[in-house]
C-alpha cells in the first residue's frame, strides 16, 4: 500500500513540474513574439505642419561673365607693320590696334580717285552736249554708267584702305592676342579677344517656382565666393523664356565693376533675392516630403503605423513648403526615416 502511495506522489510531483514548465514556455513564447513585433517597428522622427508667414527669399549660384566679349577678326589682307596693344592692356572703342601694310591700297585709292575725277568731267561735258542734241541719249547713259562705276570703285578703294587700320569695336581689355608684328593677315584671321568688364553679369539658373517670383529689373544682393564679406547691388537684365531639361531658367544679374571692387570674369558668386510676402500659410519642412515636389506625398502616423498621403504644395521657401491641401495643422508627419517605410509599417517615435 505504501508503495502505491509513493508512486502516486511521484506522479503528482512530476505532473506539477511538467505543468509549470509548459506554462513558462508559453509565457516565454508570448514575450518573444512581443519583442519580435517591437523590434520590427521602424524608428522615425516626427514633425507637424504649422501656420506661419512665408519666407520666399532664395539664393542661387552662378559665374561672373563680362558684359561684352568678342573675338576681333581681320577684314583685310597684308602684313602687320604696327601693333599698338598687347594682351592685358585696356582699349577704347575706335582706338587703332593694328596697322597693316597698305602701300598698294593707297595706290589703288589714288588711281580710283583719278578715274572718278575724269568720269565726273566726262559726264559734265556729255550733259552739255546732250542739251544741244549733239549726242544720243544712249551715249549719255553710257557715260553716266561709267561715272557711277568710277564712284563705286573709289568708295570700295577707300574702304579697303580704311580696313588696313584695325580699330577696337568696343572698350575693354585685350584678354588674348593672336598676332605679332610681321604676321600676315587674311580676311577671317583671328586678332584679339576683347572683354568689357566695366560691368559683369552673374549667369545663374532658377527653378520654375523661383522664376515666377522675379522679373527684369528685380534687385538682388550679389556676393563673389572669394569675398563673402562683400555684397554688391545687382539687377536682373535677362530671364530665359524656355527652361532647360532640368526645368531651370537662365538668369543674368548685372553688377557694376570698379577698380575698388576688382571683380573678375570667371569668378563664382551667389545672388540673394529677398521676396516680400507676409501672408500666413500652413508650412511643413521640405524634407518631410517623401517623394518629389512634382508629385508630393508624406507619411502620416495613425495608431503607431505609417500611411502615405497625397498633399498639394503651393510656395516653396528655403527649407519650408506651403501645404495647400492634404494635411491639417498639428497632424503627425514623418520628418526622417521615410526611406524604410511602407504602407502600414509600424513605427517607433524617436525623441
Amino acid at each position: 500500500m505504501k508503495k502505491v502511495i509513493y508512486i502516486v506522489l511521484v506522479l503528482l510531483v512530476l505532473g506539477a513540474i511538467g505543468f509549470t514548465l509548459a506554462n513558462n514556455k508559453k509565457e516565454m513564447a508570448t514575450a518573444a513574439a512581443v519583442a519580435s513585433q517591437t523590434s520590427k517597428a521602424i524608428p522615425v522622427v516626427l514633425t507637424t505642419p504649422k501656420t506661419g508667414a512665408i519666407d520666399r527669399a532664395f539664393s542661387v549660384n552662378g559665374t561672373f561673365e563680362p558684359i561684352q566679349s568678342l573675338s576681333l577678326m581681320s577684314e583685310t589682307q597684308g602684313q602687320v607693320i604696327k601693333l599698338n596693344k598687347r594682351k592685358g592692356e585696356a582699349v577704347k572703342a575706335g582706338e587703332v590696334l593694328v596697322q597693316v601694310e597698305n602701300d598698294v591700297l593707297r595706290a589703288n585709292v589714288i588711281t580710283a580717285q583719278a578715274n572718278y575725277e575724269k568720269s565726273k568731267k566726262d559726264l559734265a561735258r556729255f550733259e552739255n552736249l546732250a542739251s544741244g542734241d549733239a549726242i544720243t541719249q544712249r551715249q549719255l547713259e553710257d557715260v553716266k554708267l561709267g561715272f557711277q562705276n568710277a564712284e563705286a570703285n573709289l568708295i570700295m578703294a577707300r574702304q579697303r584702305l580704311e580696313k588696313s587700320r584695325i580699330v577696337a569695336p568696343i572698350s575693354g581689355i585685350i584678354n588674348e592676342s593672336y598676332i605679332e608684328i610681321g604676321s600676315f593677315l587674311n580676311p577671317g584671321t583671328k586678332l584679339f579677344d576683347i572683354v568689357n568688364v566695366d560691368k559683369l553679369k552673374l549667369n545663374a539658373k532658377v527653378s520654375e517656382r523661383e522664376v515666377m517670383l522675379i522679373q527684369n529689373g528685380s534687385q538682388a544682393k550679389v556676393s563673389p565666393n572669394v569675398m563673402t564679406d562683400k555684397t554688391f547691388e545687382g539687377i536682373i537684365t535677362a530671364i530665359g523664356a524656355n527652361a532647360d531639361r532640368s526645368l531651370k531658367y537662365d538668369v543674368e544679374i548685372q553688377v557694376n565693376n570698379t577698380k575698388e571692387t576688382a571683380l573678375r570674369a570667371g569668378m563664382y558668386g551667389s545672388a540673394f533675392f529677398e521676396i516680400a510676402d507676409t501672408r500666413q500659410a500652413l508650412l511643413l519642412e521640405r524634407e518631410a516630403i517623401a517623394t518629389s515636389l512634382q508629385n508630393p506625398k508624406v507619411f502620416v502616423i495613425k495608431e503607431g503605423k505609417a500611411y502615405m498621403k497625397d498633399v498639394t504644395i503651393g510656395a516653396v521657401a528655403n527649407n519650408k513648403v506651403e501645404i495647400t491641401s492634404g494635411l491639417a495643422e498639428g497632424e503627425q508627419v514623418v520628418l526622417s526615416g521615410q526611406i524604410n517605410l511602407r504602407e502600414g509599417t509600424a513605427v517607433s517615435v524617436m525623441k
